[in-house]
Parts: C-alpha cells; structure tokens; sequence
C-alpha cells in the first residue's frame, strides 16, 4: 500500500485509482460580483435621489437593497485595502495613497504581505477570482514593466487581472496591464468604460463554459466617475439643459428626493453650504455656462458606465447566473473637490495649477469629455454630489465616508425595493462575503458579517463602535453617537476639536450638541485613542502633502528619484507612474546614435499623446522637439550636421512660473532653442516610450508610430538638473488620489 490508503503498485494490474473529491455543489455558494466606482457621491445615482440617469443600477435596486448608512475610507487606495482584507486600513499599512511609504508601519503603500485577502480566502473555496479596473495598491515604484510584481492583482488572489494599476488614468489612452504585462488599449472610439466590461464579460463567459461547477468572484472597479470626465457627447449633451438650475437647487431637489425615496427620513435637514463654494446666484453669467458643462461631463461619465455595466448585468442573466449572484454597488469614498473653485476642461488646468482664464476655458467648451479635455468639475459640484452632507473626499465628515451600497441577489435577499438603514462599513464586506459562501472569516479581519439584513429588515447591527482617520481629520461613531473633526494642521489634538453628533435624530449631521454632552465627547475622545491604538493609526499624521511627498521621494518615485535614468528600445514602455512623463524640472536629455547617416529617421522619445506631450525625433535630416500642453503646441528644429556615432538630444531649464527654456543640442553644440510657456511633471496619463511614438501620436508631423531603426538607437539618458519641485510632486500624487 503506498500513498493516501488507495492500493498502489508496479503495474496498473496491482493498482487502484484514487479520485479527488467531488466539488461542494456549486448552489451552495452564490457568485460574487463587486462594482466600485471611483469619487461617486452619495447622492449621484438615480436611486439615490439624483437627476443622472443609471437604469442599470436602479433595477438592481429595485429588485434588492439600498443601505443608508454605508461608510468607506474617505480615499480610494484605503477603501480599497479595506474591501480587500476585511481590516482597516491602517493595521494593513495603506493609511494613504498607494504611491508613498512615509517610513512608519501603517502607511506603506501597500497591503502588509502577511493579510489574508478576500480573493485569496475565496480561491481556496474553489472559486476563480478576477480583477477588472482599478487596482492601486501597488506602490508607484513597483508600476514598471518588469515588476516587481509582490503587490500587483495576482499576488494577492486573483487568478487573472484586467485593468490599471495606477490611481486614475484617461479613458480613451489608459495604461493597461493584463495580469502582469502590457496592452495597448483600442483603436478610434476606444473608452475604458467598454473595454473592462467587455472584459468582464469574457472572463465570466469562459468561466461558466470551463468550470461550470465552481462559482465566481469578480471586481469591476470602473475609472468613472474620477476625473478625466470623458464619454461620448451623446451621454453629455442632455445633461446642460439639466443642470443649468447650479448646485444649490440641485441639492435640495436631491433631498426632497430622498426623502420620497426613503433614503433619508422625512426630517433631514440640508448641511450647510460647504464654506469655499459661492451661492449660484452670485456666479457670472460665463461662470455659470463653464461650470454646467463640466457637471454635465461628470453626469454623462457616469451614465456611460452604467451603460456598461448593463451589459455585464445582461452577460449574467443569459448564462443563467444572475440569480445566484450576490452583486454590491459602491463607491470607494465621496464626491471629490480637487477641481477647487472653478473646475477645469483639462485635468492639468486642476492637478497643475495653471492660471488658465475664464475666457480660455469657454472656448474649449466644445471639447470637454473628449480626448484632448478630460475634465474636472468645481468643488460646489463635489457638494452636491454628497447631498445632504458636509464636505467630501479626503474628510472624514459624512460627505468623504458614506456611500451608497446596493445589494441584488434573487436568491438570498428577503424583499426587494427596500432601505436598509443598519450601520455597515466597507471591513464588513469581506466577512459578508465569505459568510455567504459558507466559509469562516479570518479571524484578522476587524469586520463583521451584514448577511442577516440581507434576510431581516430588523437585523440588528453587527457592530456599534467604527473609527476614521485621514490627515489627521478623525472621527468615532459608537451606538448613536459619531465624533468628528476637521483637523487644522499643526494644531493640538485636544476635546474642543470635537464636534458631536446624535445619529438617531440627526441623520445628515447638521446640528453639534458637543456643548450639551461634555461627557459623551469625553467618552467619544477616549475610545478614538483607544481605537487608533488597537489599529495602529499611531502615529496620527496631520503633516502636509508637500512634505510627505518629499520625505517619500527616495521610495515613491523610483526611477524619477534618480539622478540619472538610461532607457532602450524595446524595453518597453514607461508608466506614467515612473514621474518621468514631464518636463517639470529641468533635465537633459540625450539620446546615442551608432553610425546614423541622414536615411535614419524616426522618433526616438516619445512621452505623452497628442493632447499633451512632447517628442524627439528626427526627419528629413533635421533633429525636432515638438511639446504640447493644455492647447499650446511649440516646436524648434535644427539641421544635424554630423553623422556616425553621434548624440542628439535637449536641455530643458524651467522658471518658478513653469515656463521653460528647452535648447536643441547636437553633442554640445546648440542647434535650436524655444520657449515652453507650460511645463508640467504630467501632461497626459501616458508615460514614455523608447524609440517610437506609441499611442495617440503627440504630433501629427509623421506617420503612425515612427519607429526609428533598433539598430541605430542604442540608448537615451534622462539626466536631473533639478529636484522636482514640491508642486510637482502634489500635483503628480494628487492626479493618482
């Protein structure tokens, strides 16, 4: 006898077979599809009072569960984490952004090695585990085509990966990676939104038609609703003559809304006016007309998408799979005002800081949603997307943490068209999950099942007691009490921060009774230290961006932290992620020739697209840098007079106002010069290719790609003249938030 107690032998004559066991039927555990989208506000979806159509996510709800008191992170890499793990997010070391590990244990820039995930719990169940979207949760610096892969989507469950690795991206010439190497997105027509859909769907076609007994987990983690708003003009169109009404009565339009839809009670009262967005009645004519569009932007983004996703919902009822589905709709935190004030028809307008006029702004009206205007809305729009609530993304007021959560699962959802109002959190999801299919959670995970409301509308909660804390703002909710403050930097952490809140009467936090109950902010103060301690939130970090982003250089930037950076053809291409795509600092540039006569031509850097970027590249006998930003397009040229192994290149000096000088060089020699009025650490969502212009050519001077011959390019060198400025780096880290 050999083995497991089956009876082996020398030959098949002296042997008996053994057979693994049998699959657990797969009826017993449903199917799990998980729909984040990305700066999603409360208010934002149809059945959650909203003007914006999403006919897809409404049926979903109306024929399962809407829950009025779901809470996320209030950014996206944390919400993230805490889906992932079931943990919150600073015991797992994703205090903050994905892109930065600032040396202490809770803010790493990824999930800590030794955390059991969702997918990884599920895969031992037998399920396949997929990822389309979304991912970030892979540090900055570990985005290159050659890993290190530790963090990326298949070393943590997956089994396969679909999507973007960075924190947002352009919709229509996104970084894709399946599983760990390169695509290139569509041609002509070409929007994110399908593609991960479309990918969606083959990944549960092939599942249910190779391995139609085991169930599925899949994430669709949409780029909508973050900017660059883009979608087709169609979607958007409709949405001017819409919202022409402004912020202020789109809010309390929403709220009467709710109130019939009985998301929020009857006696919710609106939040203020967040203190830096004006009234719309004060606004210009012109203000008015540009703010419109970019909400407009924002609204047909999100209708694309549910678009989208239909087909997905579609894909599940045809292969019989929908019933025994459990689908969650989320956001990963609220609404965002990084558009500031005035919002902006190109992200770089936002993320850069560039004084671009009102005027400048109204004559690419017609662009906004397209390719070459990725927009951002004004922050007034950001409030109104949270209605009824205060603030938005990044606080930790209800306007950053409370998400919609729909839940639609024929077969273990009690009734239907109905409002759930227990307190849930996104830690919850993963034990949800995992109870649903009949398996333990780990006992790591901070979260408790919601399962039984899925069953009873008078479940009680799971859990009385939940902490927030993001840049030192902080919150504590316990049984009908939530604390909250929005911290200043540098200031003490002491009771008179505090504002106190009675959940049970006051359901969007509009009235403090801080100086009514000393005792229960005493009580409230306490537990949030308490609470931070046992999940190392210690130490609370209030320090700003700038600094955090410098004291992280070394480690978040990776190759853009070097003094020096050599790139060959066909190494592939080099993420945005990388910080090199920019002219932001001054730098020089140089790219080696072997034995080039004045037959060889081509491109031999390429960073960007068309809509902003700039080119090297050598036509005609003349060597040619081309640069282009937020419309402006400039070019130098200059004859090459030697050949054989030479070096061409540029040298670019930058002024505090972000203009530059770029000099064309043959070898040392100056051969041209111009002047760049805007020079940016990030031009487009596109890094940088080697020898040829991939994607979306940054000029139209040349054919296609414009591959210059491998045999003659031998290397380009990226050499520092500068340190990124601290504005760079906020505006780079922020573009990714």
């Amino acid at each position: 006898m050999y083995g497991d107690g089956h009876r082996s032998g020398r030959t098949v004559a002296d042997a008996e077979p053994s057979w693994p066991a049998h699959h657990v039927a797969k009826n017993d555990r449903p199917n799990v599809l998980v729909v984040m989208l990305d700066d999603t506000g409360f208010s934002d979806l149809g059945c959650y009072g909203s003007e914006i159509r999403t006919p897809t996510i409404d049926r979903l709800a109306a024929a399962g569960l809407r829950y009025s008191n779901f809470h996320v992170t209030p950014l996206c890499s944390p919400t993230r984490a805490s889906l992932l793990t079931g943990r919150n997010h600073h015991s797992v070391g994703m205090r903050f952004l994905a892109d930065l590990d600032t040396g202490y244990q809770n803010s790493r820039g990824r999930v800590d090695p030794d955390v059991t995930t969702l997918p990884a719990a599920l895969r031992e169940r037998s399920y396949g585990t997929y990822l389309v979207g979304k991912w970030h949760l892979t540090p900055a610096h570990e985005i290159t085509p050659s890993g290190p892969y530790q963090n990326w989507p298949l070393a943590k469950g997956f089994d396969r990966f679909y999507g973007f690795l960075d924190g947002c991206t352009d919709q229509h010439t996104p970084e894709l990676y399946e599983d760990h190497h390169q695509v290139s997105p569509g041609a002509d027509g070409y929007h994110l939104s399908t593609d991960l859909c479309d990918r969606a769907i083959g990944y549960v076609t092939e599942h249910v038609t190779f391995r139609p007994h085991d169930p599925f987990y899949l994430q669709l983690a949409f780029g909508a609703t973050h900017a660059p708003f883009q979608a087709p003009e169609e979607y958007i169109a409709p949405y001017r003559d819409i919202f022409a009404k402004g912020w202020d009565r789109t809010r309390t339009d929403r709220l009467h809304r709710q109130v019939e839809l009985g998301i929020v009670p009857e006696e919710t009262a609106l939040a203020d006016r967040n203190p830096s967005v004006p009234a719309w009645s004060d606004l210009s004519d012109d203000e008015q007309e540009l703010y419109v569009h970019l909400q407009a932007a924002y609204a047909g983004f999100l209708e694309h998408a549910d678009a989208q996703l239909g087909r997905v919902i579609e894909a599940l009822e045809r292969t019989g799979e929908l019933d025994n589905t459990i689908v969650m709709v989320m956001s990963d935190n609220g609404a965002s005002r990084e558009g500031a004030r005035n919002g902006g028809v190109d992200t770089n307008v936002v993320y850069s800081h560039v004084p671009y006029s009102l005027e400048q702004q109204r004559r690419r009206l017609g662009e906004i949603g397209g390719p070459g205007a990725g927009a951002h809305y004004p922050e007034g729009w950001a409030m109104a997307g949270n209605t009824p609530f205060r603030y938005w993304k990044q606080f930790v007021d209800l306007g950053g943490v409370r998400s919609p959560l729909i839940v639609h699962w024929p077969e273990g959802v009690a009734d239907v068209d109905a409002v759930r109002s227990q307190f849930a959190h996104v830690i919850d999801l993963a034990p949800t999950v995992l109870d649903c299919a009949g398996a333990e959670p780990s006992p790591q995970m901070h979260g408790e099942s919601i399962a039984e409301s899925f069953r009873r509308s008078a479940a009680p909660p799971t859990r009385s007691t939940q902490y927030w804390e993001m840049f030192g703002h902080r919150a504590i909710l316990h049984g009908r009490w939530r604390a909250v403050t929005a911290h200043e930097e540098g200031a003490g952490y002491d009771l008179s921060e505090w504002r106190l809140y009675d959940t049970e009467t006051d359901f969007a936090e509009t009235t403090d009774v801080a100086a009514d109950h000393p005792d229960v902010v005493q009580l409230l103060d306490e537990l949030w230290w308490r609470e931070a301690e046992l999940h190392g939130v210690f130490p609370v970090d209030d320090r700003p961006l700038k600094l955090l982003l410098n004291e992280g250089v070394g480690v978040r930037l990776g190759l853009a932290g070097q003094d020096q950076v050599v790139l060959r053809p066909g190494a592939g291409h080099v993420p945005v992620s990388t910080k090199l795509a920019g002219i932001g600092r001054s730098q020089r540039v140089r790219a080696h020739l072997h034995a080039w006569d004045s037959s060889h031509e081509g491109v031999m850097l390429a960073s960007g697209t068309g809509y902003g970027g700039y080119v090297l590249y050598i036509q005609g006998g003349q060597l040619v840098f081309e640069h282009v930003a937020i419309g402006e397009r400039v070019r130098v040229q200059g004859r090459l007079t030697t050949a054989g192994d030479v070096t061409v290149g540029f040298e670019v000096r930058t002024a505090d106002d972000h203009s530059a000088q770029v000099r064309l060089l043959q070898g040392e020699e100056e051969i041209g010069k111009v002047d760049v009025p805007f020079t940016f650490g990030h031009l487009s969502f596109w890094g940088v290719d080697v020898g040829r212009d991939r994607l979306c050519q940054v000029s139209d001077a040349y054919p296609g790609e414009f591959a210059f011959p491998d045999e003659v390019l031998d290397r380009v060198e990226i050499t520092v003249l500068s340190a990124l400025n601290e504005d760079d780096l906020v505006d780079l880290a922020m573009r990714e938030s």
